[in-house]
């Protein structure tokens, strides 16, 4: 591997067969976007056409799907699950002036596209792409290719990463397996399933979080809202539950550097069914038993990565969770065209600093931050508390107790009846209560309703924010169930203050545009 003269990034690969040909496009895929170019060089012959029919059955997860060559076409547009892609020849191009009759930009636009014999748009390719080059050795055998991937502009973090997953599997000795997409989250990692054997194994590609702009003290929002930088809270927090005879996923291989896991596979049974969507309630009673398991215990705050290296997690402290509510001020409101001065502005933090501070000096605990019902598998196979496998608690800290129950009993994502709510809360506090004679049940639902209200406002805002920043507009469709928690949970007595200054300045939803 080493750097292109023109400031990308490259590594090259031997393919000795047709096998080895499609693990790479494998390697590639992994990557790709609506919007990237692709561009395929080599000579007649050296197998681009089959590299990009191989490509096209890959996403279209079909390998009958007829992909011809579009040598005299010179454009196919394909529909795929993901998105469309535009698979383009130039080979009988004249010059690259002949692109614009062709309107191939305005067939590219959204779309992924595969360019074969890019050499005949000389001069006019976008800077940002990645190219893969493919040369004959006939020296070798008829089979064998020699690969040259190069990440040119924004693609050169692309290569290095797609070279740098291809040596990780290759060290845990997973360089042969098969790869398949699995639909992430709203966060920057993206995960596989991997298949060796019949075996099943899940691939974590959680590159190192960069630093965002600086909001307040010198510091971006994830350092105050303490959420996690790289693979390593994962790594401590997996390997505690495991401890405790929880059931997170085993690590059989990391690469903390490159922030690559090979993890178990917990499978596809969940803890919810119906459409839309609702909780199997006997699930979420396992799901509330394991964390009144888990607050029985007196847990760590330091905890074991791996030899001479631990890690230790921060405290849910005044100021993250202050700039979590903030969010409603800054991106939910101005979603409906409201406008805080800094006076309102102030009050609200007051209010908050007064309702959290009680969350802050009581009972403290690992919090695993979203613990709902995306996050939660099931594994009937398994025991007790071990029968719900836990996923996704990288961004874990010490706080109250009371933040994860209300993470999952007023779920952002399906309807939690309130009804459903009641039982399984009143659930929790039957459990502590009979192992703790020193828990405090009044307390608990407080704090229940003040962590419960701080993350409505919090989702609220991150909802927003994905569909203003981010181009997300589908995570919109939840606001509807959102607001509807922070009515139940602001109804609360102690929360009269939060709620009078919510009614006066927060419109209700049906405003929303």
């Amino acid at each position: 591997m080493f750097p292109t003269t023109s400031g990308g990034f490259s590594f090259t690969a031997a393919l000795e067969d047709e096998q080895a040909t499609r693990r790479l496009m494998a390697d590639i895929a992994a990557t790709i976007e609506p919007g990237d170019l692709i561009t395929l060089s080599g000579d007649l012959g050296a197998g681009k056409t089959t590299f990009a029919r191989a490509l096209i059955r890959h996403f279209a997860g079909d390998e009958r799907v007829e992909v011809p060559s579009p040598t005299f076409t010179i454009m196919q547009t394909y529909e795929l699950p993901r998105f469309n892609l535009l698979h383009a020849d130039l080979y009988r191009l004249s010059g690259p002036s002949e692109l614009a009759e062709l309107g191939f930009e305005d067939a590219a636009e959204n779309a992924v596209t595969l360019l074969e014999w890019p050499d005949r748009a000389a001069g006019h390719l976008p800077p940002n792409r990645l190219d893969l080059t493919l040369t004959l050795s006939p020296q070798q055998s008829e089979t064998f290719r020699n690969a040259q991937v190069t990440g040119y502009g924004t693609f050169a973090a692309k290569a290095e990463r797609i070279d740098a997953i291809r040596r990780f599997l290759a060290r845990a000795g997973f360089a042969q397996a098969e790869r398949k997409h699995m639909q992430g989250d709203a966060s920057s990692r993206a995960y596989e399933r991997l298949t060796v054997k019949g075996a099943t194994y899940i691939l974590m590609n959680s590159p190192r979080r960069p630093d965002g702009p600086i909001v307040r003290d010198g510091k971006p929002y994830s350092a105050i809202a303490h959420l996690a930088e790289d693979v390593t809270p994962f790594i401590a927090m997996t390997l505690g539950l495991r401890e405790l005879g929880f059931s997170s996923p085993a690590i059989f291989a990391s690469d903390r550097e490159h922030g690559l896991l090979l993890i178990e596979d917990f499978g596809t049974d969940v803890v919810i069914a119906g459409d839309p969507p609702g909780p199997i309630e006997a699930r979420y009673e396992a799901a509330v038993d394991v964390l009144a398991a888990l607050h029985r215990n007196n847990v760590s705050d330091l905890l074991p990565v791996e030899k001479d290296v631990d890690y230790r997690l921060p405290k849910y402290d005044l100021e993250a969770l202050l700039i979590e509510v903030e969010l409603l001020l800054d991106w939910y409101l101005p979603k409906l065209d409201v406008k805080i001065s800094d006076n309102k502005r102030d009050v609200y933090l007051s209010l908050w600093r007064d309702a959290l501070m009680p969350t802050i000096e009581g009972p403290q605990t690992w919090v695993m931050r979203d613990y709902h019902s995306p996050n939660l598998m099931w594994l009937p196979e398994r025991k007790g508390t071990g029968r719900v496998g836990l996923l996704d608690f990288q961004d874990a800290v010490m706080g109250s107790p009371a933040y994860d129950v209300a993470s999952l009993l007023q779920d952002a994502r399906i309807d939690v009846p309130e009804m459903v709510e009641i039982s399984l809360l009143s659930r929790y506090t039957r459990a502590r209560l009979s192992t703790d004679p020193e828990f405090n049940a009044p307390d608990f639902a407080k704090a229940y309703a003040t962590l419960a209200v701080q993350r409505a406002s919090k989702i609220l805002g991150i909802f927003a924010r994905l569909e203003k920043r981010d181009g997300k507009p589908q995570y919109l469709r939840h606001l509807p169930r959102v607001w509807g928690y922070l009515q139940r949970a602001l109804a609360h007595p102690a929360l009269a203050p939060l709620q009078s200054w919510y009614k006066l300045h927060v419109p209700p939803l049906k405003a929303l545009k």
